[in-house]
């Protein structure tokens, strides 16, 4: 997951597998989707400009709510989760001043498994003065699932990201808790050759972690913002337009090696995305030069 690869600044390729880490467990045989995308400038306009896709995993057309300069992209994943065995790689590629902005139209979900891991993983890479949006909506661990999950963005020395990750352990307007079940999930930022941030977490169902006020402290829905840009300043940026605290959960903003963090804890997903929503638009027009545009998707 961590291995050295190429410079973004380099031609990149459209789709490339992040490894599994040493020791981790591997997915056995199951449906296996693969998507690559490759966005590009031309003539000002950004472009997808290749794709490539194997297994239930494509996009729709793009989509251009803001003019040419910005290109919406929405995963589909038909299933709508993975089971024991499933594996999703997706790889998406940024070239040098090009603006994509990349979700999701519904929840993502991991099912419960009999015994075999699932594994999702994504490949993020940005090429110079290229900027990145990564805004998937939630991801809904059912008890009993086994899954890895990787996220691994890879940045040029000029190069700007936007992203979060939502991660819901159970279903609790189900009366669900995670009380059994594992996720483990592996976060790597990368500035060229060099390590931003790198996290790895152990979520298992049951265990101490999920309810002790040194862990989750029993908040089923834990989100997290990252915002990097040449030159940083996103911290004071956040801070004169703060986002209003969840109405049930919590939420802190921290900044490391160049690198906005943000940390959210909540009961419902509807307050993340609150929450994620209103970072998004206070952080938005400094990043990108222009106001938040909610995908149309969001409003179905």
């Amino acid at each position: 997951m961590l291995a050295r690869t190429a410079d973004p600044e380099s031609t990149i390729a459209p789709m490339r597998a992040a490894r599994p880490a040493t020791g981790a467990p591997s997915a056995e045989p199951g449906w296996v989707a693969e998507l690559g995308l490759h966005f590009a400038s031309r003539g000002g306009a950004t472009v997808l400009a290749r794709r490539s896709h194997r297994g239930p995993l494509q996009v729709q057309r793009p989509f251009y709510p803001e003019g040419p300069a910005v290109c919406h992209v929405y995963l589909l994943h038909p299933p709508g989760g993975v089971v024991g065995g499933d594996r999703l790689e997706v790889g998406v590629s940024v070239a040098a001043g090009a603006h994509a902005l990349v979700t999701t139209p519904a929840a993502g979900k991991l099912y419960r498994t009999a015994g075999p891991w699932a594994r999702s993983s994504t490949d993020l890479l940005v090429a110079g003065n290229g900027l990145l949006e990564w805004l998937p909506q939630e991801t809904i661990a059912y008890a009993g699932t086994r899954t890895r999950l990787g996220l691994q963005v890879r940045l040029a020395p000029q190069a700007s990201f936007l992203g979060w990750e939502v991660l819901c352990l159970g279903r609790p307007a189900a009366g669900e808790r995670f009380s059994r079940g594992e996720v483990r999930q592996s976060l790597a930022l990368w500035r060229g050759e060099g390590p931003l941030l790198l996290e790895r977490a152990r979520l298992a169902g049951g265990t101490p972690l999920l309810e002790a006020p040194w862990g989750l402290g029993g908040w089923p829905v834990l989100a997290t913002l990252l915002a990097v840009r040449p030159g940083g300043g996103l911290r004071e940026v956040l801070h004169a337009a703060p986002p209003q605290p969840p109405r049930h959960g919590l939420a802190a903003v921290t900044e490391i090696n160049g690198v906005l963090v943000g940390r959210c804890l909540t009961l419902h997903a509807e307050d993340a995305r609150s929450w994620l929503l209103q970072a998004w638009r206070a952080l938005r027009p400094g990043m990108a030069g222009r106001a938040a545009c909610p995908p149309r998707i969001w409003r179905t």
